[in-house]
């Protein structure tokens, strides 16, 4: 007698969640929150719109998920490419021309980090947490670089990784107003204000 098959919704679910994160993702961008549909989500995912809403409740819990993904995936992505101060500008600069190509994706996670303040929001909690997490992780390798001596004389770890998010946070929000604005030359001068390059990792 054959296996029994998983059936309905609850088939595979880590593998169609995975599914729908990615349909929503390229439905934000394409066509902005607002106009966004759960149908069409469900559609690009292969799955009904019942489907759909076993795994995410409404449109904000899809937004959230999105965004999450993508703040892992960036984090990976700097643990994997940033091993020294030379090439964190680098890694910055890319990844903000990397947002620019997605701009309703960058002014959705700034809109929603803003709404997330509140602590009734559904993502006050997430938010939280991941700026501590990153505060911390952050803060952990500057301590390294301080005591290598390229960070900064006079700034500590834990300033510079709050610096660090609020300008890179900044600068985006700064771009989603004004798009012709440069921000990519600014970050890469932040880098070299926050590190001493006279002693820098041999």
């Amino acid at each position: 007698m054959g296996q029994a098959k998983a059936r309905g919704p609850y088939a595979k679910t880590p593998a169609r969640r995975a599914d729908i994160v990615r349909a929503a993702r390229d439905s934000f961008a394409e066509n902005g929150y607002a106009k966004a549909s759960l149908r069409d989500i469900a559609e690009r995912a292969g799955i009904t719109h019942a489907g759909l809403l076993h795994h995410f409740r409404n449109k904000d819990e899809l937004l959230a998920a999105v965004l999450a993904e993508r703040d892992a995936e960036e984090w990976q992505q700097g643990l994997e490419q940033v091993d020294s101060p030379d090439e964190l500008a680098p890694y910055l600069a890319e990844l903000l021309r990397h947002h620019q190509k997605a701009p309703e994706l960058m002014r959705l996670w700034i809109e929603l980090a803003a709404a997330a303040s509140r602590p009734d929001h559904p993502a006050h909690t997430y938010f939280v947490e991941r700026y501590e997490r990153g505060r911390t992780q952050f803060a952990e390798g500057f301590h390294d670089k301080a005591a290598r001596g390229t960070l900064r004389e006079g700034v500590s770890p834990e300033s510079a990784a709050v610096l660090f998010h609020a300008v890179l946070n900044g600068l985006q929000l700064q771009w989603v107003l004004a798009p012709d604005l440069d921000i990519v030359r600014p970050v890469t001068d932040f880098v070299r204000l926050l590190f001493d390059h006279d002693h820098t990792d041999e």
